[in-house]
């Protein structure tokens, strides 16, 4: 086992370069299976939302969706606990606790097999998740300079990877067995992540000036988030009683900002959040989450819709793919989001960041156009997916290398953290608001309790999806002139 805490008197930094020729491999290595398979498991989620509603019997699209709801919130609360859990105790604990979180989210929905246990699975998994960003800590700690373009340029790359994974191998898997047992296979693929965690990613240096993890904070933002997103999704079933978790959701948020103006142990490091730089970035990726998840809900939920389902030729719609099938239309996705990240490394560079922002905004909005103009072909779902996979990849890119170069060594988790989280965020909202729009007018289908949306809610998803892609650059535009990159000297 390697161990690279360095000894009193030596900075992290010199460190890194003395241990950086003999583990360097190892170390891209394991950072590339925590974030190949926590984005395979984000990304498994959708295409297999339909079999879990068919199998688990779950009536309506919300409810089913909802899955994936937990486990973007799970992630999000993980992105600021997991970055400074590393700071606390060192990154092989965070690596080691975060894989940990991943096979017992797995196993308990394998274990559980219900509706209940598959939400409470999620938000665990959802929470481990977030180890995909503690490479941009451990990386550049370790290996030094190039650390932090290697940990960029893992975490593009290897999310590319883990897309494919997620979405054709969770398919192939439940063509062949049960949802259960799917998830006792992802168990064992996870305690891989915990033995490989332990082993290879050396513990670091604990920073002595953070001792405490604000869990407090973490469990009160993310439970008024949810609270709002089950207002928003439950609006239409439950009516006036939907007022409740809004009331709750609002006076939560607005008393958590109060405390957070107050606490010794804010949730986000009030330096790093003045920054415009990381403001804007925040803001943008938050946006491109909103409208990825959007494209990935309404996708999956078209696709595996038979059209001899419907008595009415006006009403019916759909591919009627498998859940395999659905996830080889977002092969092209994965591939252009691998392009992607390529290609936005050199203007980021360069110092064109917000340009590259419009660029992969505009990128996705024709995307989602097209199907807008031709909504029940296959080719069009292939297209698409290719198109909006690199607008999202090289705003994902330059969104993480931008916060980055905002801030120094040892801040580069807590800022990694701070676009995790609004990515999260992003997701979530996005999949609960195409959520609600798919909620407004369903059908049931025929011999079951089962609902699905109406042909034309996806429509109205996929103008609010356009809209939101549009909004990043009404975001640029107003805060070009504020946002400054800071030189190596004046970083945060």
């Amino acid at each position: 086992m390697t161990d690279a805490s360095p000894p009193v008197g030596i900075t992290p930094v010199a460190a890194a370069q003395r241990v950086a020729g003999s583990t360097r491999l190892q170390l891209i290595g394991v950072a590339s299976l925590l974030v190949i398979l926590t984005n395979a498991v984000t990304f498994l989620l959708p295409p297999l939302l339909p079999v879990i509603q068919a199998e688990y019997q779950i009536t309506s699209v919300a409810a089913a969706t909802w899955i994936f709801t937990l486990l973007t919130l799970g992630g999000g609360a993980g992105f600021i606990v997991l970055p400074k859990l590393s700071d606390v105790t060192g990154d092989r604990t965070a690596a080691v606790v975060a894989s940990v979180a991943l096979t017992l989210g797995a196993g308990l929905i394998a274990v559980g097999n219900s509706y209940g246990a598959l939400l409470a699975g999620a938000i665990v998994m959802g929470f481990g998740g977030a180890a995909q960003l503690l490479p941009l800590g451990f990386l550049r700690r370790t290996l030094g300079e190039s650390g932090l373009a290697i940990s960029v340029a893992v975490l593009v790359m290897a999310t590319g990877v883990g897309i494919v994974i997620g979405m054709i191998g969770g398919g192939l898997i439940v063509d062949y067995v049960s949802v259960q047992m799917f998830f006792y296979i992802l168990t064992a693929c996870c305690a891989l992540t915990v033995v490989a965690s332990a082993l290879i990613i050396p513990q670091n240096a604990p920073d002595v000036s953070v001792r405490r993890i604000p869990v407090v904070g973490t469990t009160w933002l993310v439970a008024w988030i949810a609270a709002l997103l089950l207002a928003m999704t439950q609006g239409l079933e439950w009516g006036m009683g939907a007022l409740v978790p809004l009331a709750i959701g609002v006076l939560g948020a607005a008393t958590w900002v109060q405390a957070q103006r107050k606490t010794q142990t804010p949730v986000f490091d009030p330096s790093i959040a003045k920054s415009s730089v990381v403001v804007l970035s925040c803001v943008v990726i938050a946006l491109i989450a909103m409208v990825n998840a959007s494209f990935l809900v309404l996708m999956s939920n078209f696709a595996q819709v038979d059209p001899s389902w419907f008595l009415s030729p006006d009403d019916s719609y759909g591919l009627g793919l498998s859940a395999l099938d659905t996830g080889m239309l977002m092969i092209p996705f994965a591939v252009t989001f691998l392009i992607g990240g390529a290609v936005a490394e050199r203007p980021v560079a360069q110092g064109r960041g917000l340009a590259v922002f419009v660029v992969g905004a505009l990128t996705s909005v024709v995307g989602l156009a097209l199907l807008l103009v031709v909504p029940d072909q296959e080719w069009s779902f292939l297209v698409a997916s290719g198109v909006i996979g690199f607008g999202c990849s090289i705003v994902y890119s330059a969104c993480f290398a931008l916060v980055q170069q905002a801030v120094r060594e040892e801040k580069a988790g807590m800022a990694g953290a701070m676009v995790g989280t609004a990515m999260a965020i992003g997701f979530s909202l996005g999949s609960a608001v195409v959520t609600s729009v798919l909620s407004w007018t369903t059908h049931v289908i025929p011999g079951t309790d089962i609902e699905i949306a109406a042909k034309g809610q996806f429509s109205t998803g996929y103008w609010i999806a356009i809209g939101i892609g549009a909004l990043i650059v009404v975001a640029v535009g107003a805060l070009r002139s504020r946002i400054r990159i800071p030189s190596d000297a004046d970083r945060i």
